[in-house]
């Protein structure tokens, strides 16, 4: 493993050349202070990460343009600034999370921390950048209005970002909060952040923080706490193994021949065919990827404990295995200096781990045979769930799977089950009646209980993990875990080759639902004196099985959206 620094001739005389010419400038105003850089042909993300030092203004998919992390004010105008050229703002203002006014930053914050509207924190910063150039133009069309916000302004508005773990709900009702005026302005009760935290760890089975430095995105991120004295190495595009280095992240990829990847016209196909049988109900999952927005970065010292993929939150179990601490520590030791190794969207879509794919066959007794992706633990997690389907294990080419993402496994064999309504100690289904729409129940070993109905455009959850020690971030956790369920049955997959190239390499090929398409979801959390548990999975789990019900159980993931949304 080597980060090379390639050089030629061609490259020291244009060097030179380039020295005798007195460099062009940019002059512009960063949140009220004028800043003049060389104009080296960067982007304004290159330029505000890099030697700014502005870290708040999050790198999810560059040069994409389609994660909404970058997101800045432009003469307060939202614009990504990934994709638009440095030179592009001369003379400009541009303004980042840390520019926006005090009060107003004050005011998002709280609403952020009230509603739960930020879990790991990487995308805040952006979507709070673009309500409040929604909210200032809101304002100037209020006409003596308590508000000028049209309807669906706000979901039109996040159409342009992703955010993995809240489900939208939350930010929404923050974002009504603030732009309609109704915010309490320091009336809040206290919380218990320490408490709210535990709650948020226990979910994620990661460290998880809670509170106000989570909305500004200042959790530690690895991208963003690496010395400004290290080497960027980034993955070489002509090689399996090697690592490309430079002085930034924009030249380290310029080294490295890194190619925006796209998405492909080819549509997501599961990758196994269902055991022949005399089945009840047969289904066919596809690749999917867990699709979090901060990719894997890791950066080390020479000699010293490189920093985690997975700072605030674990990638729903995505980043437990990440390779690039390992490569830090091995680039540092090789180069005797601080390196910082960053993987691009495209390098996650093609390496990260997805969720293993079945193809299975159940009776309605809740005897079957289960097809799944090789991998490591997935049999022994179906097993545990599911004793009468035969787990059968397939070597199939394609990008690596992981049974360590959220319920992997566990959750495919109560949807299994649930798809005939074979009750057990785990799973039940209640029918429907004239008031009620059909329910399913999930159990977890350790207490956790989660009910679920999916109806038109409405989830409706009832959960219970012990104690809640904070009912709002307990309610954000369901929240995000319904939508995810919802989202990975109807719309999630990507396009895998024959040969098991990953062919779908955007954000927005992962298929994970917009604001807009998100149903609303209600939240009954049962309070208990019980240790408090993770539920999170139950709930997803749940909805994913009621979800799959309501549409009358399509053999085959993703579904497409149902015709009444």
């Amino acid at each position: 493993m080597t980060a090379n620094e390639p050089t030629s001739s061609s490259d020291e005389q244009a060097a030179a050349t380039s020295a005798r010419r007195p460099p062009s400038t940019v002059s512009f105003v960063l949140d009220g202070a004028e800043v003049v850089l060389a104009d080296d042909g960067a982007t304004l993300l290159d330029a505000l990460r890099g030697p700014l030092g502005a870290t708040s203004v999050k790198d999810g998919c560059s040069p994409q343009g389609q994660c909404g992390c970058c997101t800045v004010l432009v003469d307060g105008t939202a614009r990504v600034a990934c994709v638009t050229p440095l030179r592009r703002v001369a003379g400009r203002s541009v303004t980042t999370f840390d520019g926006i006014d005090e009060a107003a930053r004050r005011r998002w914050v709280e609403a952020f921390v009230a509603h739960g509207a930020s879990q790991c924190g990487f995308c805040s910063p952006g979507i709070v950048v673009r309500l409040e150039s929604l909210r200032r133009k809101s304002v100037g069309q209020a006409s003596g209005q308590a508000s000028g916000l049209r309807p669906g302004a706000v979901e039109r508005a996040l159409a342009a970002h992703l955010c993995r773990c809240t489900g939208w709900q939350t930010i929404l009702t923050a974002a009504e909060e603030v732009i309609g005026g109704t915010d309490e302005d320091g009336t809040r009760a206290e919380r218990d952040f320490e408490a709210a935290s535990r709650r948020a760890t226990l979910e994620l089975g990661a460290p998880q923080r809670v509170g106000p430095d989570v909305v500004a995105g200042a959790v530690g991120f690895s991208a963003d706490t690496a010395p400004g004295s290290c080497l960027v190495a980034v993955p070489d595009s002509g090689s399996d193994d090697g690592w490309v280095s430079g002085g930034t992240l924009a030249a380290a990829r310029g080294a490295a021949g890194k190619v925006q990847g796209r998405r492909s016209t080819v549509d997501p196909v599961p990758p196994l065919e269902v055991p022949e049988g005399d089945w009840t109900v047969t289904l066919r999952t596809g690749w999917v990827d867990a699709a979090y927005v901060e990719t894997d970065s890791s950066w080390c010292e020479p000699g010293g404990s490189p920093s985690s993929a997975a700072a605030n939150g674990g990638a729903f179990g995505a980043k437990r295995s990440s390779p690039l601490p390992g490569v830090a520590r091995a680039l540092a030791d090789e180069h005797g200096r601080p390196v910082l190794v960053q993987w691009s969207r495209e390098d996650c879509s093609r390496s990260a781990p997805k969720r293993p794919p079945i193809a299975a066959g159940i009776r309605a007794d809740g005897t079957g045979v289960v097809r799944v992706v090789r991998t490591d633990g997935i049999a022994e997690r179906i097993r545990s769930v599911a004793p009468g389907l035969d787990v059968v294990e397939v070597d199939v080419v394609g990008p690596p799977t992981s049974a360590a993402l959220r319920a992997a496994g566990w959750a495919e064999a109560i949807v299994l089950l649930a798809g005939v309504a074979a009750t057990s100690e785990v799973v039940a289904v209640e029918p429907s009646t004239d008031a009620d729409p059909e329910r399913v129940t999930v159990r977890t070993g350790d207490g956790a209980v989660a009910t679920a109905s999916v109806h038109e455009r409405r989830i409706r959850i009832c959960a219970e993990g012990g104690a809640l020690l904070d009912p709002v971030v307990a309610r954000s956790y369901c929240i995000g875990a319904a939508h995810m369920a919802y989202s990975w049955v109807t719309s999630e997959g990507i396009a895998v080759a024959a040969d098991g190239e990953v062919l779908d390499l955007t954000v927005r090929s992962l298929g994970v639902l917009r604001a807009a398409d998100t149903p609303h979801i209600d939240v009954e959390l049962v309070e208990s004196d019980a240790p408090p548990v993770r539920m999170s999975d139950a709930v997803f789990a749940s909805v994913a099985a009621a979800t799959w019900r309501f549409l009358g159980t399509p053999p085959d993931w993703p579904t497409g959206a149902p015709s009444n949304s």
